[in-house]
């Protein structure tokens, strides 16, 4: 018998050394998150793999999956503690070692292997640990999946069987570099930042783009895990802000900026500007439905408004449908519709046939981005990026908000907006348009000018984007006008990053 985990043990105790640990707030939405040795211990992350392995049996796939662990202090522990866990519970274990994200979703195919479990804290600061799951290629959890895998290890409800086994896959990097780069060189020679933050995708990204035929300027390349310069995030604008100047100082045609894990990729263009990741997404989806007749794609609640009413992407026949926020959400709905892609405003772009194998891979956006300007050889990235509609956009900002409370709040403030506008009232100064409530609310009103709230899916945070077609100005009043809304919630706490 394993002891069922408790939500809170204190370190440098007996019971933190003898039993399992694991808070219940850590199952999120569509993957696992918490905060290493406050939120969950060793013993807490083998429950974990137990009861992973335990639901993989129950929904009738066959017992054997790929992991593998980014680069923290940490993760190489956590994930030996999961693996004992996967294998107590009847799991043949194919471990790749150290590894971006997207490189244990390509073992899937590769390897075939039909289950993932990759140990990452994805952006999150130092402290953070979390693992990414899936048991139908090329899909990760969803909130079904989840709730069903919390239940089973708070309740220590494992049925261990003794067939469990291990596999170390040596050099396994290397396999996936030569798949990524096996195709054409670009014909244009591009110089290209590339920015990792000292984070994992470090020991991959150089090597593939110059593979591809770019020369290539790397910034925070080595590996680091105290992170001395930021956090591996390109949303974060200290990031893009590192990344602006090494585009200027170099002449460089484009900055490309991964995350910790290697699933997202940032850009900044040859004058130093960073685009937000749904205007690199409307970009790309140009570029794609040029060469792929009545192209189909999916983007998220956060994402502009351009991909409805872009001229090009309507000349081209081009069809976009918005879908809830998160990585495991947008894979699936993306691979539903059978989407030529999906882009997500954090920079998670998923590529299907002939770009890609429908997982989110920051190293195909960067070359699928790359490709873009390969096509338009007269044309720098700013030209690309001033041809499309001017709109003005915020960032991503997070204020903080409780795990206990963040989901009660946006329910506030949903209600809020319903009312408002069912009562004939304004936002911003304007009349409601349009609310979609899909993923928290997406508030429109007369002049196209938008805003939204939604709880974050994977930290104790709220997200908050504002853009505006007509100006700065009216951009500024919808954050004004969502801020109040927010500021009636005294859980609501002070935002990571403004406009």
């Amino acid at each position: 018998m394993f002891p069922k985990p408790k939500a809170v043990l204190f370190p440098n105790t007996y019971a933190f050394e003898s039993e399992p640990m694991v808070k219940p707030t850590g199952f999120r939405e569509y993957d696992a998150r918490w905060l290493f040795n406050k939120e969950i211990n060793l013993m807490g992350v083998q429950a974990l793999g137990m009861g992973l392995g335990a639901l993989i049996a129950e929904m009738g796939v066959k017992q054997e999956i790929v992991t593998g662990h980014d680069f923290r202090g940490y993760s190489a522990s956590i994930k030996y503690a999961l693996i004992s866990g996967l294998m107590a519970s009847g799991c043949k274990v194919h471990d790749i070692g150290l590894a971006v994200t997207p490189m244990a979703y390509f073992a899937q195919f590769d390897l075939d292997v039909p289950c993932v479990a990759m140990v990452t804290a994805s952006h999150n600061d130092n402290g953070w640990t979390g693992v990414k799951m899936g048991a139908n290629r090329p899909l990760t959890f969803g909130p079904d999946e989840m709730g069903r895998l919390k239940e089973i290890v708070l309740n220590a409800a494992f049925g261990n069987r003794s067939a469990g086994s291990y596999q170390f896959h040596e050099n396994f990097p290397a396999r996936y570099i030569a798949d990524l780069t096996n195709r054409p060189k670009l014909k244009r020679k591009l110089k290209v930042v590339a920015a990792c933050g000292n984070g994992t995708a470090g020991a991959f990204a150089p090597q593939v783009l110059e593979a591809i035929g770019c020369e290539v300027i790397p910034l925070d390349t080595e590996l680091d895990y105290t992170f001395p310069k930021y956090n591996p995030n390109p949303e974060d604008m200290e990031m893009l802000h590192a990344i602006r100047d090494a585009v200027l100082a170099h002449k460089a045609d484009v900055g490309l900026g991964f995350d910790g894990d290697g699933d997202r990729c940032g850009v900044v263009d040859n004058t130093g500007e960073e685009i937000f990741a749904d205007k690199v997404g409307v970009m790309l989806a140009r570029d794609m439905s040029a060469i792929h007749k009545d192209a189909q794609f999916v983007v998220d609640v956060k994402s502009t408004g351009l991909f409805i009413t872009d001229p090009v992407l309507q000349a081209q026949g081009a069809k976009t449908v918005y879908w809830k926020t998160g990585h495991s959400y947008m894979k699936r709905r993306t691979n539903e519709l059978g989407a030529l892609a999906g882009f997500e405003k954090s920079g998670h772009f998923f590529f299907n046939k002939p770009f890609g194998r429908g997982y989110d891979d920051g190293l195909v956006s960067a070359i699928a981005i790359c490709e873009m300007l390969d096509r338009a050889p007269g044309k720098s990235m700013s030209d690309l990026k001033d041809a499309l509609p001017k709109t003005w956009s915020s960032p991503t900002m997070s204020p903080h908000c409780a795990d206990e409370a963040k989901y009660g709040v946006v329910d506030a403030v949903v209600k809020h907006f319903e009312a408002l506008q069912k009562q004939g009232g304004q936002a911003a100064g304007q009349p409601i348009r349009d609310l979609v409530t899909v993923n928290g609310v997406r508030v429109t009103v007369e002049d196209g000018s938008w805003g939204l709230v939604r709880a974050s899916s994977n930290k104790p945070e709220l997200v908050v984007v504002v853009e505006s077609p007509a100006s700065e100005r009216r951009m500024r009043d919808m954050f004004e006008a969502m801020d109040a809304v927010l500021r009636t919630h005294p859980e609501v706490g002070a935002y990571n990053q403004t406009i």
